[in-house]
């Protein structure tokens, strides 16, 4: 299939596609289960809706690790540094920052930046944050992010040294993650003391602030007037909870909502001759999957896990699913990650080889398994149809189960499960968050390895390749290289596509980005007069 022409709009790379909407939702919903009326439709466009498929679990910077929570917490909190739209290291909160020396790293902070609650941000606010996320008793999901770091100290009111344990090259790109947000340090200690919970209170610096969240329903963001960069066009940006692809579609298109997210290929190709919409699809650092409980019978057996892996046919799924976006993907890591490498021999679709690893293994006549799916994602039970139908040529009953998006995370970061679809976006850009949180014993779990897969080979190559000093990128890359074999042979995970990020959005939307890490970047957003009737918001 040939892909649509590719081209820029506000600093994002879209794709531009063509089609009629086939499909609306017509269907009454009530009030506060997704119905798609705004809360503020007098605004006259100063409110962005953006209608999303799942909650946030949290909205604590060091609390869950999921998107739907990292989509408002991206626009609540700054971090020190930040990647700009052509994916390069930049300072945000701070001044600047350099290297010292292979342990040290010092960052000069912006002055006269202050909190929602305007409280004044400074060196002591980068100390708490900081030690809040390592420390060891808060248990902070993301702590494998930061745990290389043995000191942070104020050197004065808005200098902070940062020293590792290790040399650690990708400390910048991991400040760059949203559990870099930096808090208030008094807000912490308000936490601490009963007085604060920073799940549902928090206070950051970035250009919004929490006006309301209504859990299940919406999150509104509100313009903070005191930006450190001034005010954003935005009075303020509502983000729906709408859990069905059509109707997040049917809104845009109806003038309910300015932006509809994870739009399939599907629906993608249809949107660009919608009057007053658009497609946009931006390349993605995503990796989908599915994962297998290595410590749950059947799947604790390699054999097994490589005989799924050979019958799961990628090129049906993509051509006939994703409609030939995104790529095949051969390894844990996405192409446009570093670390990634063309060298890496994949497990291919072998039916004879699977059914052969399967005798080996003794389960010649299959078995009984149940596949995990998120209720809310239609492109992944459809990929789990089609697998569901391939694996019962080597006798493999497969149950899907769909379950909501918090649940679901809970009972795979649990363990209770045997196989599910998720995804990894490596939103650092850099290999060590593309494979540590995912394929490291120590993060077995809520962090990112929920296939609680263990080899103690690709332990000591993914800490080799994190304590490489900067300069030194071709050992990382080789480091790199191996871990990806070794984990592409033990098969954890079936990789199956590297997809893009799909969005639908109105013409009246101007200077909306999407990262490659899939998050929204709000700060540019203006909504114009331009082919859309605002009264409809």
């Amino acid at each position: 299939m040939k892909r649509p022409e590719r081209r820029f709009v506000g600093g994002v790379l879209l794709f531009l596609l063509s089609g009629l909407l086939v499909a609306c939702s017509d269907e009454p919903q009530e009030e506060g289960e997704g119905s798609g009326e705004t809360n503020n439709s007098d605004s006259g466009g100063d409110d962005l809706v953006l209608t999303v498929v799942a909650d946030a679990v949290d909205l604590d910077p060091h609390g869950s690790n999921d998107t739907s929570s990292a989509h408002i917490r991206t626009n609540l909190y700054d971090k020190l540094v930040e990647y700009d739209e052509n994916m390069e290291i930049q300072p945000e909160l701070a001044d600047g920052y350099e290297q010292i020396d292979d342990h040290t790293w010092e960052f000069r902070l912006k002055e006269d930046v202050t909190f929602h609650d305007g409280e004044p941000f400074d060196a002591e606010d980068v100390v708490a944050t900081l030690e809040r996320v390592t420390d060891p008793e808060f248990a902070s999901e993301k702590m494998f992010l930061y745990e290389m770091i043995e000191t942070v100290e104020a050197i004065d009111d808005y200098t902070v040294q940062i020293t590792t344990e290790y040399p650690f090259a990708p400390l910048p790109a991991n400040l760059t993650h949203d559990g870099g947000g930096m808090m208030s340090a008094k807000a912490i200690e308000e936490e601490e003391d009963g007085g604060r919970n920073l799940n549902t209170e928090p206070v950051g610096t970035g250009p919004f602030k929490l006006e309301n969240w209504a859990q299940g329903n919406e999150v509104i963001l509100t313009q903070y007037d005191d930006y450190h960069e001034g005010p954003v066009s935005l009075d303020s940006a509502t983000f729906q909870v709408v859990d069905e692809e059509l109707t997040r579609i049917s809104m845009v298109e109806n003038n309910e909502a300015h932006v509809a997210d994870n739009v399939e290929p599907e629906q993608a190709g249809q949107l660009e001759s919608m009057e007053g919409a658009d497609s946009s699809s931006t390349e993605s650092w995503r990796m989908d999957y599915i994962g297998m409980n290595n410590n749950a019978e059947p799947f604790d057996d390699s054999e097994v896990r490589r005989a799924i892996s050979m019958m799961i046919d990628k090129d049906t799924i993509i051509e006939g699913i994703y409609d030939g976006y995104g790529g095949q993907a051969i390894g844990p890591l996405n192409p446009l990650v570093f670390g990634y490498s063309e060298d890496i021999d994949p497990i291919e679709y072998d039916v004879e080889e699977a059914q052969s690893l399967m005798e080996d293994a003794g389960y010649e006549d299959g078995f009984e398994a149940t596949l995990l799916v998120e209720d809310a994602d239609q492109l992944n039970l459809q990929v789990a149809e089609v697998v569901q139908d391939q694996l019962q040529e080597i006798n493999v009953d497969l149950s899907i189960e769909q379950q909501e998006w918090g649940s679901l995370l809970e009972t795979t970061g649990a363990g209770e499960y045997e196989m599910v679809m998720l995804g990894w976006t490596t939103v650092t850009g850099d290999a060590d968050n593309g494979l540590y949180p995912v394929f490291h014993s120590d993060n077995q779990g809520p962090s990112g390895n929920q296939t609680f897969y263990s080899n103690d080979e690709v332990d000591e190559l993914l800490e080799a390749g994190r304590q490489v000093d900067e300069e030194n990128e071709d050992e990382r890359l080789e480091i790199y290289e191996e871990a990806q074999q070794i984990i592409i042979d033990d098969a954890p995970i079936v990789p199956i596509i590297y997809d893009d990020f799909r969005i639908g959005i109105s013409d009246s939307v101007e200077g909306f980005i999407q990262l490659p890490s899939g998050l929204f970047d709000l700060r540019e957003t203006e909504i114009v007069d331009e082919g859309v009737d605002q009264g409809g918001y």
